[in-house]
């Protein structure tokens, strides 16, 4: 008997349908094809041992199974459960009738329980938009599936529940949940708040611009100034999540197996701090069966990079791209996926190998041209795309000491989502632009071309401030963001003159 049945298959972040076609005939030979990996061809094992166990019967027959379309490679042991069901079916255990109105996807152990799968957001979408009644996965994903509306989603623990549930022996009820107040829960409470932080106004006032215009930052400053402490904070005043991006990023970490299964949805900004030691292929993504990298799971959110320079040399030159275009290409020779890498970059260093450069009270012990040569792994071209600099200096006791609490996040975060929702307003008739920190040079000149005070201003700082050329257009950003900030509709020289103070490493004295 032939029995036709459907899964799905994850590329990049979306699932393709895969139609399994199981064909039971004279014989005692199993077959597999359809381009199947090998974690697929040893499925046949554990169907086996999982489907005796639960008291059904395996068919000694010639069993021939068909996966299509043949020319997408089929990876993982999420293929157990559609199999088992289809070779069931095809020997006459399991009504057929229903079964193509699910979707169905699951690994199974020895004992028949259906293991969490990856990926379960995306294929339940796919499943919506190709029209199936339901989806039945593992328990465990039944939740993140869930919030896909439109679609019964079908959580169950074993082989033998699916078998009663398509025979109509046992009902399954499907899982609900509140998408709103899934979605409204946790977004504003955070471990970490900037109330922590003593001191450090003017770097408190450089990560709130930051964050208002989606720039990228860097910090430098000596040991122990507070750089890790801030960065860390930063994911509290980040506006927070829409709908749209709580589901976009979800789906990014649904693929990697990075989602919390105990919640349906992420509520808070991703915060990634990869060790120095990662490789090219880990942060931007890839492998032999491509995964989504650390630029990736950072998608709408903030990827730390601590200590920058000891990062290898190639780790931040594949960045460069992404940090322009905000998606990641990774092509192979039969395919090619894109990931999103909308994050924004927060990098710390010390300014020099002892760490003690531009100290007020420790002298730096580094030979001549240490410190230039320190700052020399960081290529221009990503300094390029960092618009903001800023230099931290260590807190003097006083304010170490001082009891009365500092801003709290929630506070500075109110500034920054009003001055977002200017931005918002300002850009929605153009796509793909969101905040200011993604404008192209003609938008620059609408939106933050400055006044003849202003320009003046600029002229000077550029010639005596030695500022390089690069510098030109992120100032005008910053200034832009820094207006947004204040409510005002042209960029003043005032908001010129901060976001200046913010190119420090421009400055062709500062190693010096």
């Amino acid at each position: 008997m032939l029995v036709k049945l459907f899964g799905a298959a994850v590329q990049g972040i979306d699932a393709t349908l895969i139609t399994i076609e199981v064909n039971c005939s004279r014989g005692i030979r199993f077959m597999l094809v359809g381009l199947p990996d090998a974690s697929v061809k040893e499925s046949h094992e554990r169907i086996v041992s999982a489907v005796e166990v639960n008291g059904l019967k395996f068919p000694r027959q010639q069993i021939v199974i068909n996966m299509s379309p043949a020319d997408i490679r089929k990876e993982g042991s999420a293929y157990d459960l559609p199999l088992a069901v289809g070779i069931l079916a095809a020997s006459g255990s399991v009504s057929r009738a229903r079964l193509g109105d699910y979707l169905i996807m699951g690994e199974l152990s020895l004992d028949g329980t259906i293991l969490p799968l990856r990926g379960a957001l995306p294929i339940a979408l796919m499943a919506r938009e190709k029209g199936f009644k339901g989806f039945v996965l593992p328990v465990a994903n039944a939740k993140e599936a869930a919030v896909v509306e439109g679609l019964d989603v079908y959580g169950v623990n074993n082989i033998r529940e699916v078998a009663a549930f398509f025979n109509g022996e046992q009902e399954l009820c499907p899982t609900k949940i509140d998408l709103q107040r899934e979605f409204l829960e946790g977004r504003s409470s955070f471990e970490l708040d900037f109330s922590d932080v003593k001191g450090q106004e003017n770097v408190k006032r450089a990560l709130e611009v930051a964050a208002a215009g989606g720039h990228n930052v860097i910090l430098i400053g000596t040991p122990g100034s507070g750089k890790s402490m801030m960065a860390k904070r930063m994911s509290s005043i980040l506006p927070p999540f829409s709908l749209e991006e709580a589901l976009e990023t979800t789906k990014i970490h649904s693929v990697a197996g990075k989602t919390d299964l105990d919640r349906s949805l992420m509520t808070a900004r991703p915060f990634r701090s990869p060790h120095h030691t990662i490789s090219d292929v880990a942060m931007v993504g890839g492998g032999s069966y491509p995964q989504p990298g650390e630029i990736s799971l950072a998608h709408n959110g903030i990827l730390f990079l601590d200590e920058l320079p000891e990062f290898s040399r190639n780790v931040l030159e594949v960045m460069r791209q992404p940090l322009e275009d905000r998606k990641i290409t990774i092509s192979r020779a039969k395919f090619t996926v894109d990931y999103p890498a909308g994050f924004m970059l927060v990098a710390a260093m010390n300014p020099c190998p002892c760490g003690y450069h531009n100290h007020p009270d420790k002298e730096c012990i580094c030979p001549p041209g240490a410190v230039q040569k320190y700052l020399n792994k960081i290529s221009g071209p990503l300094l390029d795309r960092i618009d903001i600099q800023i230099e931290i200096v260590p807190v003097p006791f006083e304010k170490i000491s001082d009891p009365v609490p500092a801003e709290r996040s929630a506070d500075i975060r109110k500034r920054v989502v009003r001055a977002r929702e200017i931005q918002l307003h300002r850009f929605k008739n153009r796509k793909g632009i969101f905040c200011n920190a993604q404008m192209n040079g003609r938008m620059l000149r609408e939106y933050a071309s400055p006044d003849q005070r202003g320009m003046q201003l600029l002229r000077a700082a550029m010639e005596r401030l030695n500022l390089s050329a690069r510098a030109y257009d992120r100032i005008l950003k910053v200034s832009r963001t820094i207006a947004d900030l204040e409510g005002n509709e042209q960029v003043q020289p005032s908001h010129l003159a901060e976001a200046i103070n913010y190119r420090n490493l421009d400055r062709a004295n500062w190693a010096l």
